[in-house]
């Protein structure tokens, strides 16, 4: 039981990586497409297709569209974790791709949500972490005892009645890094239902291991899918 309640708590996280090499990475996203005119056009082009889903400003409602403006998210993604999602979507989600806004107006969605962000990018430095090594029978373990309230049985998220996204699916494991995922787990994101899994104040407080051990069962389980 008492392992149990320490799984609760450390699925989530932003990488604690500070001091110079916080500062080091300067973000290519807030300089690329983040003019006023193109801020003011982005803004509109939320308004007009996304917001019906992910609310204004981007701050999400859960059981329907995450947020995409939280400081944890913008932090650990890139400028191509985002744009390839908008153009793309996310196959068996209620996403749908927007690839026919063209890149320039998929840009300028993305200087809109990059201007929320209140500290530098560190998707280099994440995404640059090592690839996740371990047991994916006892990452399932702590996936089902952890996770699946929120994210599903089987990783389908909002599909499956959850009030967690899809993380067990190709479309988003496709394009995020182990270090994205390691980070996230570790820390979560503010203002949202996803909670740190790691440290004290963590919701389960699993350790380096247990998270990578969730890592490899979730690659596992998204490659299943995609031979179905």
């Amino acid at each position: 039981m008492v392992k149990s309640l320490k799984i609760l708590a450390r699925l989530s996280g932003i990488a604690g990586l500070a001091g110079l090499a916080f500062l080091a990475v300067s973000s290519s996203a807030f300089a690329a497409g983040s003019t006023p005119a193109a801020l003011k056009k982005g803004k509109a082009l939320f308004a007009e297709n996304c917001e019906v889903c992910h609310r204004a400003d981007a701050i999400g409602e859960p059981g329907v569209a995450p947020s995409l403006t939280n400081p944890e998210l913008l932090a650990l993604a890139s400028d191509k974790y985002f744009a390839g999602t908008i153009r793309d979507g996310r196959e068996d989600t209620g996403m749908p791709p927007f690839a026919h806004l063209g890149r320039g107006n998929i840009r300028a969605i993305v200087a809109f949500l990059r201007s929320h962000a209140v500290g530098p990018n560190m998707a280099a430095e994440v995404d640059s972490q090592a690839d996740a090594h371990g047991d994916p029978r006892l990452g399932q373990q702590w996936y089902d005892n952890i996770c699946s309230t929120c994210h599903g049985v089987a990783g389908d998220g909002y599909e499956a009645g959850g009030t967690g996204t899809a993380i067990g699916l190709p479309g988003f494991l496709n394009k995020v890094s182990d270090g994205f995922l390691r980070e996230t787990i570790k820390k979560g994101r503010s203002n949202t239902r996803m909670l740190a899994f790691q440290g004290p104040a963590a919701l389960a407080d699993l350790n380096d291991q247990e998270i990578d051990d969730v890592i490899v069962y979730l690659r596992q389980l998204a490659k299943t899918k995609s031979d179905e």
